[in-house]
């Protein structure tokens, strides 16, 4: 029996041994989230303010400018949004390694430090793609929508601007983590890679098909506007050839190793 073989047995375990373990990790997952839960409830106002300071800067120059809530157990129900959707992220890290326990038994020894890089790329691309949000996108996307207000002047009906702490909270959150998973490009076209499902070189030449696409996701993504467009634009741009380059290195190891699993194959051939 191989090494790799050996390994595989190792990793096996009956049905319900996997259903056991498998309870094992959501409890421990569900867990860790109830932990972040309690302290996240108690700041969820102060995180509230966070994410409704870019609103706060584009209506600066307006005076009495406020959210309003209508239902009167909607200010409850959000701040407890907020708390769940921040614990989440806090206790990703705990979940991930949850999930990790469960599905590495299955997996090679090789196999395993292939993918130890990506647990630790995933939140950190996740954070960069939610910064470039809040940091960029936010302030100029807000401007934007704030402008179609109306004084009222010269005999027309006012138009202001008055949102909802709900309504404005399920938009923050649907552009950050629609910015946080684009920003995933290159984990996935280079888990795409390790399997054989893309290559480095299809990629490469299918590069203008990818730039219609991001920039359609862009246009999607962000207000109508240049700045706001190309703040998405060029990042994911840069994403994909980081991911052309990955793929590489992936290919190379892989050629690597097959090269190396014929050798010694050839090796123990009948007579050699």
């Amino acid at each position: 029996m191989t090494q790799r073989e050996e390994e595989l047995e190792e990793g096996k375990m009956p049905l319900l041994d996997h259903l056991i373990e498998l309870r094992k990790r959501l409890l421990y997952s569900a867990l860790a989230l109830l932990v972040m839960l309690g302290p996240c409830y108690y700041f969820s106002r102060d995180i509230y303010d966070f994410l409704a300071q870019p609103l706060a800067d584009a209506l600066a120059h307006e005076s009495g400018r406020h959210l309003i809530y209508t239902d009167l157990t909607e200010a409850f129900f959000t701040n407890l949004r907020v708390a769940f959707w921040v614990s989440f992220c806090l206790a990703f890290p705990a979940i991930a390694f949850q999930v990790w326990r469960f599905v590495a038994p299955g997996l090679y020894k090789n196999e395993r430090r292939a993918f130890l890089p990506y647990l630790f790329a995933t939140p950190v691309l996740f954070l960069a793609g939610a910064a470039l949000a809040y940091y960029a996108i936010f302030p100029l996307a807000f401007t934007f929508f704030a402008s179609f207000q109306e004084s009222g002047a010269n005999g027309a009906v006012p138009v202001e601007l008055q949102p909802k702490v709900s309504e404005y909270l399920t938009l923050v959150m649907r552009l950050v983590f629609a910015f946080g998973f684009t920003f995933q490009m290159p984990v996935l076209l280079t888990l795409m890679a390790r399997v054989g499902l893309v290559s480095a070189a299809g990629l490469a030449a299918k590069r203008r098909y990818a730039v219609v696409v991001i920039t359609a996701v862009a246009g999607v993504l962000t207000p109508p506007d240049i700045f706001s467009m190309l703040a998405l634009m060029l990042p994911l741009f840069l994403l994909y050839e980081v991911s052309i380059y990955c793929c590489r290195v992936v290919e190379k190891q892989r050629a690597a190793k097959e090269a190396e699993e014929e050798a010694e194959l050839a090796g123990k051939a009948p007579g050699t």
